[in-house]
Protein backbone atom coordinates (compact mmCIF):
# COMPACT_ATOMS: atom_id res chain seq x y z
CA UNK A 1 0.00 0.00 0.00
CA UNK A 2 1.39 3.19 -0.97
CA UNK A 3 1.15 6.15 2.07
CA UNK A 4 0.44 9.86 1.56
CA UNK A 5 0.19 10.55 5.31
CA UNK A 6 2.82 9.70 8.18
CA UNK A 7 -0.19 9.27 10.67
CA UNK A 8 -1.56 6.53 8.36
CA UNK A 9 1.68 4.91 8.41
CA UNK A 10 1.71 5.12 12.10
CA UNK A 11 -1.88 3.73 12.70
CA UNK A 12 -1.21 1.07 10.12
CA UNK A 13 2.37 0.12 12.10
CA UNK A 14 0.48 0.21 15.75
CA UNK A 15 -2.11 -2.22 14.06
CA UNK A 16 0.70 -4.82 13.37
CA UNK A 17 2.12 -4.22 16.74
CA UNK A 18 5.45 -3.52 14.70
CA UNK A 19 8.54 -0.87 15.76
CA UNK A 20 9.37 2.42 13.94
CA UNK A 21 11.19 5.51 13.85
CA UNK A 22 10.16 8.31 12.54
CA UNK A 23 12.39 10.77 10.99
CA UNK A 24 11.48 14.36 10.83
CA UNK A 25 13.47 17.62 9.15
CA UNK A 26 13.93 19.82 11.92
CA UNK A 27 15.51 22.31 10.67
CA UNK A 28 17.63 23.58 6.83
CA UNK A 29 20.03 25.92 5.86
CA UNK A 30 20.96 26.31 2.24
CA UNK A 31 19.59 23.80 -0.26
CA UNK A 32 18.10 20.82 0.88
CA UNK A 33 16.20 18.43 -0.58
CA UNK A 34 13.25 18.80 1.53
CA UNK A 35 11.76 21.55 3.74
CA UNK A 36 11.13 21.43 7.76
CA UNK A 37 8.50 19.47 9.31
CA UNK A 38 9.32 16.34 5.99
CA UNK A 39 8.86 13.43 7.52
CA UNK A 40 9.87 9.45 7.05
CA UNK A 41 8.72 6.27 8.55
CA UNK A 42 11.21 3.45 9.36
CA UNK A 43 10.88 -0.04 10.09
CA UNK A 44 12.70 -2.87 10.90
CA UNK A 45 11.97 -4.18 6.77
CA UNK A 46 10.15 -1.12 5.07
CA UNK A 47 10.63 2.74 4.53
CA UNK A 48 7.36 4.83 4.32
CA UNK A 49 7.46 8.60 3.09
CA UNK A 50 11.11 10.09 2.08
CA UNK A 51 13.34 13.10 3.19
CA UNK A 52 14.48 13.66 -0.21
CA UNK A 53 16.11 10.47 -0.86
CA UNK A 54 19.85 9.84 -1.85
CA UNK A 55 22.49 9.31 1.23
CA UNK A 56 21.06 11.85 3.29
CA UNK A 57 18.16 8.88 3.46
CA UNK A 58 20.26 5.76 2.91
CA UNK A 59 22.14 7.21 6.45
CA UNK A 60 18.99 8.23 8.18
CA UNK A 61 17.39 4.77 7.24
CA UNK A 62 20.56 2.75 8.63
CA UNK A 63 20.59 5.25 11.69
CA UNK A 64 16.85 4.25 12.73
CA UNK A 65 17.36 0.38 11.90
CA UNK A 66 19.97 0.64 14.52
CA UNK A 67 17.90 2.75 17.21
CA UNK A 68 15.23 0.20 16.54
CA UNK A 69 17.90 -3.08 16.82
CA UNK A 70 19.10 -1.58 19.83
CA UNK A 71 15.96 -0.69 21.72
CA UNK A 72 17.16 3.63 22.34
CA UNK A 73 14.20 5.07 23.15
CA UNK A 74 15.59 8.35 23.72
CA UNK A 75 15.23 10.81 20.98
CA UNK A 76 18.16 11.53 19.10
CA UNK A 77 19.00 14.94 16.36
CA UNK A 78 21.62 14.85 13.87
CA UNK A 79 23.05 17.49 11.76
CA UNK A 80 23.57 16.63 8.00
CA UNK A 81 26.16 18.54 5.52
CA UNK A 82 24.61 17.96 2.03
CA UNK A 83 28.52 18.05 0.56
CA UNK A 84 30.74 16.04 -1.30
CA UNK A 85 31.34 14.14 1.61
CA UNK A 86 27.83 12.81 2.01
CA UNK A 87 27.55 12.11 -1.61
CA UNK A 88 25.37 15.34 -2.19
CA UNK A 89 25.86 18.56 -3.71
CA UNK A 90 23.30 20.39 -2.32
CA UNK A 91 25.55 22.69 -0.69
CA UNK A 92 23.32 23.04 2.37
CA UNK A 93 22.77 21.37 5.81
CA UNK A 94 19.93 19.63 7.39
CA UNK A 95 18.93 19.18 10.96
CA UNK A 96 17.22 15.63 11.40
CA UNK A 97 15.36 14.33 14.88
CA UNK A 98 14.72 10.64 14.91
CA UNK A 99 11.94 9.03 17.57
CA UNK A 100 11.78 5.79 18.49
CA UNK A 101 7.38 5.93 18.83
CA UNK A 102 6.38 2.78 19.60
CA UNK A 103 8.35 -0.86 20.70
CA UNK A 104 7.11 -4.37 19.63
CA UNK A 105 4.86 -5.57 22.41
CA UNK A 106 5.74 -8.88 24.10
CA UNK A 107 4.88 -12.00 22.62
CA UNK A 108 2.71 -13.97 25.86
CA UNK A 109 2.09 -17.35 26.03
CA UNK A 110 0.24 -18.94 28.86
CA UNK A 111 -0.17 -22.36 29.69
CA UNK A 112 -3.38 -23.11 31.74
CA UNK A 113 -6.83 -22.04 31.93
CA UNK A 114 -7.68 -22.71 35.70
CA UNK A 115 -8.34 -20.06 38.27
CA UNK A 116 -4.69 -18.56 38.64
CA UNK A 117 -4.68 -18.97 34.59
CA UNK A 118 -8.14 -16.98 34.65
CA UNK A 119 -6.85 -14.37 36.99
CA UNK A 120 -3.99 -13.95 35.36
CA UNK A 121 -5.58 -13.47 31.84
CA UNK A 122 -7.73 -10.55 32.85
CA UNK A 123 -4.73 -8.69 34.37
CA UNK A 124 -2.51 -9.05 31.55
CA UNK A 125 -5.13 -8.05 29.27
CA UNK A 126 -4.84 -4.85 30.77
CA UNK A 127 -1.04 -4.34 29.83
CA UNK A 128 0.44 -3.63 26.10
CA UNK A 129 1.51 -7.12 25.39
CA UNK A 130 0.20 -9.46 22.68
CA UNK A 131 -1.14 -12.88 24.74
CA UNK A 132 -2.05 -16.31 23.27
CA UNK A 133 -4.07 -18.54 25.86
CA UNK A 134 -3.30 -21.85 25.82
CA UNK A 135 -5.54 -24.94 27.40
CA UNK A 136 -6.52 -28.16 26.05
CA UNK A 137 -10.13 -28.04 27.78
CA UNK A 138 -12.26 -26.13 25.96
CA UNK A 139 -14.99 -25.50 29.03
CA UNK A 140 -12.01 -23.75 31.17
CA UNK A 141 -12.64 -20.18 28.38
CA UNK A 142 -15.72 -19.22 29.64
CA UNK A 143 -14.50 -15.57 29.76
CA UNK A 144 -11.81 -14.54 27.30
CA UNK A 145 -10.88 -10.49 27.77
CA UNK A 146 -10.77 -8.94 24.41
CA UNK A 147 -7.75 -9.01 22.82
CA UNK A 148 -6.41 -12.46 23.54
CA UNK A 149 -6.09 -15.10 21.20
CA UNK A 150 -7.43 -18.49 22.81
CA UNK A 151 -5.82 -21.81 21.35
CA UNK A 152 -7.64 -24.91 22.73
CA UNK A 153 -5.16 -27.66 21.34
CA UNK A 154 -4.51 -31.71 22.37
CA UNK A 155 -0.81 -31.23 22.71
CA UNK A 156 0.37 -27.43 23.81
CA UNK A 157 3.86 -28.35 23.15
CA UNK A 158 3.11 -27.21 19.34
CA UNK A 159 2.34 -24.24 20.54
CA UNK A 160 5.79 -23.89 22.25
CA UNK A 161 7.50 -24.73 18.45
CA UNK A 162 5.50 -22.70 16.94
CA UNK A 163 6.29 -19.55 19.17
CA UNK A 164 8.29 -15.93 18.49
CA UNK A 165 11.70 -16.43 19.50
CA UNK A 166 11.81 -13.61 22.75
CA UNK A 167 8.69 -14.38 23.81
CA UNK A 168 7.42 -15.04 27.52
CA UNK A 169 6.15 -18.75 28.47
CA UNK A 170 3.99 -19.16 31.50
CA UNK A 171 3.11 -22.54 32.51
CA UNK A 172 0.66 -23.32 35.18
CA UNK A 173 -1.49 -26.18 33.41
CA UNK A 174 -3.29 -28.57 35.63
CA UNK A 175 -1.35 -31.54 34.88
CA UNK A 176 2.38 -32.02 36.33
CA UNK A 177 3.71 -34.06 34.36
CA UNK A 178 2.67 -31.12 31.22
CA UNK A 179 4.06 -28.73 33.24
CA UNK A 180 7.86 -31.03 32.99
CA UNK A 181 7.21 -31.60 29.56
CA UNK A 182 6.45 -27.76 28.03
CA UNK A 183 9.37 -26.51 30.10
CA UNK A 184 11.90 -28.75 28.64
CA UNK A 185 10.45 -28.15 25.62
CA UNK A 186 10.54 -24.39 26.71
CA UNK A 187 14.51 -24.80 27.44
CA UNK A 188 15.43 -26.62 24.68
CA UNK A 189 14.69 -23.83 22.47
CA UNK A 190 16.73 -20.90 24.60
CA UNK A 191 15.66 -17.99 22.39
CA UNK A 192 12.83 -17.07 24.96
CA UNK A 193 12.83 -13.85 26.89
CA UNK A 194 11.35 -15.37 29.98
CA UNK A 195 9.97 -18.87 31.28
CA UNK A 196 8.31 -19.14 34.75
CA UNK A 197 6.27 -22.43 35.84
CA UNK A 198 3.39 -22.00 39.16
CA UNK A 199 4.88 -24.49 41.94
CA UNK A 200 6.27 -24.71 45.12
CA UNK A 201 10.49 -24.80 45.90
CA UNK A 202 9.68 -28.25 46.31
CA UNK A 203 8.36 -28.42 42.67
CA UNK A 204 11.23 -26.49 41.53
CA UNK A 205 13.99 -28.78 42.78
CA UNK A 206 12.17 -31.83 41.32
CA UNK A 207 11.81 -30.57 37.96
CA UNK A 208 15.41 -29.14 38.03
CA UNK A 209 16.90 -32.43 38.46
CA UNK A 210 14.72 -34.37 35.83
CA UNK A 211 15.41 -31.48 33.43
CA UNK A 212 19.06 -31.90 33.94
CA UNK A 213 18.62 -35.79 34.18
CA UNK A 214 17.32 -34.87 30.11
CA UNK A 215 20.43 -33.40 29.61
CA UNK A 216 19.58 -29.76 29.67
CA UNK A 217 22.64 -27.59 31.23
CA UNK A 218 22.45 -26.35 34.73
CA UNK A 219 23.04 -22.94 33.56
CA UNK A 220 19.59 -23.46 31.17
CA UNK A 221 17.64 -24.53 33.53
CA UNK A 222 18.24 -21.93 36.03
CA UNK A 223 16.90 -19.70 33.43
CA UNK A 224 13.23 -21.10 34.89
CA UNK A 225 11.23 -19.03 37.06
CA UNK A 226 10.11 -21.67 39.85
CA UNK A 227 8.49 -20.60 41.92
CA UNK A 228 7.12 -17.77 39.35
CA UNK A 229 6.02 -14.10 40.36
CA UNK A 230 7.55 -11.78 42.54
CA UNK A 231 8.58 -13.41 45.96
CA UNK A 232 7.39 -10.32 47.93
CA UNK A 233 4.04 -10.42 47.26
CA UNK A 234 2.84 -12.94 49.30
CA UNK A 235 -0.46 -15.16 48.96
CA UNK A 236 -2.21 -18.44 47.99
CA UNK A 237 -5.45 -16.70 46.32
CA UNK A 238 -5.36 -17.08 42.62
CA UNK A 239 -5.74 -12.83 42.24
CA UNK A 240 -2.61 -12.54 44.88
CA UNK A 241 -0.65 -15.37 42.77
CA UNK A 242 -1.91 -13.79 39.37
CA UNK A 243 -0.71 -10.36 40.90
CA UNK A 244 3.28 -11.70 41.76
CA UNK A 245 3.27 -12.73 38.29
CA UNK A 246 2.23 -9.98 36.44
CA UNK A 247 4.38 -7.41 38.65
CA UNK A 248 7.76 -10.11 37.61
CA UNK A 249 6.04 -10.15 33.58
CA UNK A 250 6.31 -6.05 33.93
CA UNK A 251 9.73 -5.77 35.63
CA UNK A 252 11.11 -8.13 33.23
CA UNK A 253 9.39 -5.92 29.55
CA UNK A 254 10.63 -2.56 31.35
CA UNK A 255 13.98 -3.76 31.87
CA UNK A 256 13.38 -5.18 27.99
CA UNK A 257 12.61 -1.69 27.08
CA UNK A 258 14.41 0.29 29.08
CA UNK A 259 16.36 2.12 26.41
CA UNK A 260 20.07 2.78 25.65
Amino acid sequence: MIYHDWIAVLHSLREKRESCVLVTVLSQRGSVPRDRGSKMVVSASDTYLTIGGGHLEYQCIALAREMLEQRCQQPRSEEFALAARLGQCCGGHATLLFELLMQQQPEIQLYGAGHVGQALVNLLATLPCHITWIDSRAAQFRYVPPGVTVRQVEDPIDCVKEAAPDSYFIVMTHDHPLDLALSEAILRRGDFRYAGVIGSATKAQRFRYRLEGKGIAADAVARLRCPLGLPDVKGKLPAEIAVAVAGEIISVYQRQQSGC
